[in-house]
């Protein structure tokens, strides 16, 4: 049996069969927690008749500081490709949702947690440009540690290019959807991740700049246990709406065909 063959859900602590999961969409049957999910299959659920069509980025790995940790950065960057298969964090897919052309960039946690780095920018212009280009709405699906430490600043450089992205939807009128998922924190919470025309978000996703703990060492204080769930968020006005991820689909239909005054 292969090892991937069961996951445990981190709520209640059931072993999961993986084949049973596909059919929920990786929803626990037992106590409904949004298990992560891998980018294309949470595209082939959205797309009508689960056709899309995946646009490549230019996605060329680049160890600018020859970083190494327990491992070196290349080592982690081929485990990640392996284990996704996936080119980089970003997965970017074009189809129909309800008849409506849609644009979705949607992220891996699985890959290197996520985390951002030049390519992941480049994801987010491409699929801008993708968007503007053939008139659709963008939809980003984010799940994400943050920008990528092993390449420094250039990550941190990424931030803005993922804004002037998100800008390039937005000058061309069309909408910029943000659903945010468990987790997303760091310089994706700080940057694309925010500026949503609506802002989505799954039930119970931690949403965050910097974890409990980080908090806790840098200040002394102890945060509220649900402050950085996406219940709160909702209720500070944070969030527009929290969505059950088997109503997604129906809910970026409504949402895309009144913001673009077209019927689904």
């Amino acid at each position: 049996m292969p090892d991937n063959a069961w996951q445990k859900c981190k709520v209640c602590m059931t072993m999961l069969y993986a084949d049973e999961l596909e059919k929920t969409s990786y929803v626990c049957p037992n106590c409904d927690n949004h298990l992560q999910i891998h980018p294309r299959l949470r595209l082939k659920n959205l797309f009508d008749d689960g056709q899309f069509e995946e646009i490549k980025y230019p996605s060329n790995f680049s160890d600018p500081l020859n970083f190494k940790d327990s491992k070196t950065y290349r080592e982690r960057f081929n485990q990640a490709q392996e284990k996704t298969g996936m080119d980089d964090a970003f997965l970017i897919g074009m189809g129909k949702i309800k008849g409506i052309p849609t644009t979705i960039a949607a992220m891996s946690f699985g890959f290197m947690g996520g985390s951002v780095g030049p390519a992941g920018a480049e994801a987010m212009v491409k699929a801008a440009e993708h968007s503007v280009t053939f008139n659709t709405p963008l939809v980003v699906f984010t799940c994400s540690g943050g920008m990528r430490m092993q390449t420094n600043q250039f990550s941190l450089q990424a931030i803005p290019k993922t804004l002037i992205a998100v800008d390039m939807v937005k000058d061309a009128k069309l909408p910029y959807i943000v659903v945010l998922t468990d987790p997303t924190s760091g310089g994706v919470s700080a940057s694309f991740g925010m500026v949503g025309d609506v802002t989505i978000a799954e039930p119970n996703a931690s949403i965050m700049f910097a974890g409990a703990s980080v908090t806790k060492n840098t200040t002394g204080e102890t945060m509220p246990e649900d402050v950085q769930k996406a219940e709160y968020l909702l209720e500070h006005g944070f969030v527009d709406q929290i969505v059950h991820r088997r109503d997604i689909r129906d809910s970026l239909a409504q949402i895309m065909s009144i913001l673009l005054k077209r019927a689904a």
